[in-house]
């Protein structure tokens, strides 16, 4: 480290790469809908900073719970709760950033290679769009850099510190999200960077601390109940090994057609050529460096192909830094006649990123997304359009009445809704949010029982879950926020009822 910031103009640049990351991750942080997933974990944070005998609770549905610790400290200092839990990823974010730079220079030596690493990995869309949600993937992908980081040093430099940190940071990894097995699977891998043969023994014991400290810190989860939910749950994720023998290739080539697709459109392409540059340039000096650094990147790319039962773009996401040392590596080159060349892809690289990265910041709903990522996030049930805007709502109609009990229904009981309004209501006790089911074409008893009992009752619901004709049940709609159109010009709204209290 003291090596790469010797230079000042080494502090400049990376001034304004860490300059980059934060400015273009904070901006509009919010107006990316909230996302399904983001709804439950910013709520069960919520939960559990409110009850201390709750602090597993998401071992209930197989989850691990080191994202929502974290978040539970940050509600004390940013209110809204989407920015919140956002933020976490944003400063996640942060921690890969600044170890990509190092691992780049650990491995290569150069400074010029780990400033591309630090630059690519700033602007990436791929990075960028994650990095920006409240989501587990940006935590688990700076814990595996900082796990090949440290039991990097602790094997070439036969250290004992490094491999308990390494271990820290792989115990940390399979807090957060189950996939950090594949970082402990891969150790090995770094063997290859071995001295000599004869240290091979105390590497090997280097390597079962490290294991030993991160699955010790994994095991603090059995203090919590339903630990067993973990191995369960994931069942529902991934094939069993015999899958291998029965069906080898589903879905393993559609899986991979769709992570080539992911990588083209958010890497974006041009990252691709950079990366194919890194081989050419980097094999013939540094092909240990280059054939673990693949290893890493297409590793779990290719195993989660193979068994995973749903894939999503940012299951792949904690891969990437690998692909972006690769690509950086192309700056090995010293022959100017190749370097021009590299520079003008580098430069076309950043544009059409920053492209892709303003659309992001403005209309999300314009950028270039793959049609699975897109329909998720933007265009189903999973995205929460006019969620904080129907939350505000009531806010301000508890301020005009106040002592007055307020029930809001919800389609579902789990997920984008209720969990995220509930968010946003957390410290209004006047007002009650409650699940009333999926697909009805009348009123749920429950918000007819409320009505009859005084109370101002209200319904949020897709309008695709509702059957029903609203004026002809007596719902008067307050509001509808529309979510981004598909490719048919059709769209879904979020439709915001009240229930009109009856004159007798």
């Amino acid at each position: 480290m003291n090596k790469f910031l010797k230079a000042n103009w080494t502090y400049i640049l990376l001034g304004i790469l860490v300059l980059v990351l934060f400015c273009l991750r904070f901006i509009h942080l919010t107006l990316l809908p909230i996302f399904a997933d983001e709804a439950i974990y910013v709520r069960w944070a919520q939960v559990m900073k409110a009850e201390e005998t709750l602090r597993f609770l998401p071992l209930s549905d197989g989850k691990e719970p080191l994202f929502m610790w974290v978040l539970m400290g940050l509600f004390k200092f940013i209110h809204n709760p989407l920015v919140a839990g956002r933020v976490v990823s944003v400063l996640s974010g942060m921690g890969t950033l600044i170890g990509i730079m190092l691992l780049s220079f650990l491995l290569f030596k150069n400074k010029r290679v780990a400033l591309a690493a630090g630059l690519i990995y700033a602007v990436s869309p791929f990075v960028f769009f994650f990095d920006r949600m409240a989501l587990v993937d940006s935590m688990l992908t700076m814990f595996g850099v900082w796990t090949f980081i440290f039991a990097y040093l602790a094997f070439t430099e036969e250290r004992l510190d490094c491999a308990i940190l390494a271990g820290f940071a792989l115990g940390g990894a399979w807090l957060t999200k189950s996939p950090a097995l594949f970082f402990a699977l891969m150790l090995p891998t770094l063997w290859l960077f071995i001295k000599s043969p004869k240290k091979l023994l105390k590497v090997v014991s280097l390597t079962l601390v490290t294991v030993i400290i991160g699955y010790g810190m994994f095991s603090i989860l059995h203090l919590g109940p339903n630990f067993e939910m973990i191995a369960r749950r994931n069942l529902d994720y991934v094939y069993p090994l015999s899958h291998l023998l029965t069906s080898p290739f589903d879905p393993l080539k559609p899986w991979l057609l769709q992570s080539w697709q992911w990588l083209v459109m958010m890497g974006p392409w041009s990252l691709l050529i950079l990366g194919l540059g890194g081989y050419v340039v980097g094999w013939k000096k540094h092909w240990k460096e280059i054939l673990v650094l693949t290893i890493w990147f297409l590793g779990p790319i290719f195993v989660q192909s193979e068994y995973a039962k749903v894939l999503t773009a940012r299951y792949i996401l904690f891969s990437l830094p690998f692909l972006v040392i690769i690509a950086s590596s192309a700056f090995l080159e010293e022959s100017r006649n190749w370097l021009k060349p590299l520079a003008l892809i580098l430069a076309f690289f950043v544009a059409q990123s920053l492209v892709s990265d303003y659309r992001l910041l403005t209309d999300p709903s314009k950028a270039n997304l793959p049609r699975s990522e897109r329909s998720g996030y933007l265009e189903e049930w999973t995205a929460g359009q006019g969620i904080s805007e129907a939350a505000a709502w009531l806010q301000n109609y508890q301020l005009q009445n106040p002592g007055k009990k307020i029930i809001v229904g919800t389609e579902g009981y789990f997920g984008t809704l209720p969990d995220g309004l509930e968010i946003y209501l957390n410290s209004h006790k006047q007002i009650t949010v409650v699940g009333v089911g999926l697909n009805f074409s009348v009123i749920p008893d429950p918000l007819i029982n409320s009505q009859k009992a005084g109370n101002s009752t209200f319904l949020l619901i897709n309008n695709d879950r509702f059957k029903g004709d609203a004026e002809s049940v007596g719902l008067k709609l307050v509001a509808e926020y529309p979510k981004a159109s598909r490719p048919d010009g059709t769209h879904e709204s979020l439709l915001f009822f009240e229930l009109p209290q009856k004159t007798k």
